[in-house]
């Protein structure tokens, strides 16, 4: 299994590289197959105080669909363990769900599906799924001082029922996908709850659009 470990507006000392590894053990217990994992540590203002803010994003790349946490921290370590836990309890969840599609004769429901994944606390992080991304790039929009990141999202046509597992595996409150069954650009989000929306992308000619 290979681990990249690469910091972002930080530098990252041998202890600490040398203590992510030191964590791997537990990926490998929980996924076997696991054939990468990237962990992203960036250092970014904290808003809400005046210190800075160690954010780590924990990603794991196997045979299924990619799995991945994140935390922040003023504590790279503290941010990293708390990663870690959130991206274990996520890689459990993955395994249950294998396990019961080969017990099962009829596939679950949505609702019975989503129903068994714990709800992770609201918010509306940004699409940073570095295991989808094949371009990553940040930049100023305009002349404005607003900037853009910018990703490309490559996802092989799924069900809603997928685009719903693997939107609670990446921890996102959206998600991205090519609707198996509509063939349209969707993306799936959470509401309240278990509440969850959808919104599929018609795409016009330009005279149409145009009128």
């Amino acid at each position: 299994m290979d681990v990249v470990v690469t910091g972002r507006h930080i530098q990252l000392g041998d202890r600490f590289r040398q203590h992510v590894l030191d964590r791997m053990g537990k990926v490998e217990q929980l996924a076997p197959r696991t054939m990468r994992v990237d962990v992203l540590v960036t250092h970014e203002p904290n808003h809400r105080q005046a210190k800075s803010t160690e954010r780590v994003e924990v990603t794991c790349h196997a045979r299924g669909p990619v799995i991945r946490a994140e935390a922040s921290h003023d504590d790279k370590y503290a941010a990293f363990e708390m990663a870690m836990d959130r991206l274990a309890e996520r890689l459990r969840r993955a395994a249950d769900k294998r396990r019961v599609s080969r017990g099962r004769r009829t596939p679950e429901s949505v609702a019975e599906h989503t129903g068994r994944l714990v709800q992770e606390p609201a918010g509306l992080p940004a699409m940073t799924d570095a295991e989808q991304a094949s371009h990553d790039g940040d930049g100023a929009f305009a002349d404005s001082p607003i900037e853009v990141r910018e990703k490309v999202h490559s996802s092989a046509p799924m069900t809603l029922s997928d685009a719903l597992y693997q939107m609670e595996l990446v921890g996102h409150d959206f998600f991205l996908f090519h609707d198996l069954d509509t063939d349209k650009p969707s993306v799936v989000y959470r509401r309240r709850g278990w509440s969850y929306g959808v919104i599929h992308l018609e795409v016009a000619d330009a005279e149409s659009a145009a009128s």
